[in-house]
């Protein structure tokens, strides 16, 4: 996987590195307290859930791009639909993705028979070179990095409705791409090998 790094950008062939993360949809449910002499204005902390999601992310180190999508399940319907929709709409002309990602149950060619007829499933299957990250290596993956990026420049706060939720993750990607934002990689395949 590190090896693939070393190799020279081929736009037919892009690295990408794929992983998703639930997030908890909080809504602010506090309210003022009322003042009283000598204590200054205050708030209740209380939260109402409002259920769960996933955002499902995909990141090219070795050009800055990265596709957002949340979703309301983590599914296998939900990988392959996102595997689709990431093809269709940003890579039609290329040969394969070599797609780095942990190796779930639901990350599988497997999954495309599920939303598309077997001939389509196994020709989109073709389109992907899934490369598995080692068991408990799943940091290995540069997904997991833009998750942190994520994590604290967008959703480091409360968010109560999937709708917002969509609107400030495709904000934050467009931000981001716009930028060219990419990863710093320092982890050599020697540095691999010593640690797992």
């Amino acid at each position: 996987m590190l090896h693939q790094l070393a190799r020279p950008y081929d736009p037919l062939r892009p690295l990408s590195y794929f992983d998703e993360r639930p997030c908890f949809l909080i809504e602010d449910g506090g309210s003022l307290i009322p003042m009283s002499p000598g204590r200054v204005k205050r708030y209740h902390y209380e939260y109402k859930k409002n259920g769960a999601c996933c955002v499902f992310l995909a990141f090219e180190p070795q050009t800055g791009f990265r596709y957002v999508e949340v979703r309301e399940r983590r599914t296998a319907v939900d990988y392959a639909e996102f595997m689709q929709t990431l093809l269709a709409r940003h890579y039609p002309q290329v040969a394969e993705i070599r797609l780095v990602q942990d190796n779930l149950n639901t990350h599988t060619p497997g999954a495309f028979s599920e939303v598309l007829p077997p001939a389509q499933a196994f020709a989109l299957a073709q389109r992907f070179a899934p490369h598995d990250t080692p068991k408990k290596g799943s940091w290995l993956t540069m997904a997991e990095i833009e998750f942190a990026a994520l994590s604290k420049q967008c959703l480091d706060r409360r968010i109560p409705a999937v709708e917002t939720l969509r609107r400030e993750g495709l904000a934050w990607a467009d931000h981001r791409n716009l930028a060219r934002k990419t990863v710093n990689w320092k982890f050599s395949q020697t540095d691999a090998r010593n640690k797992l």
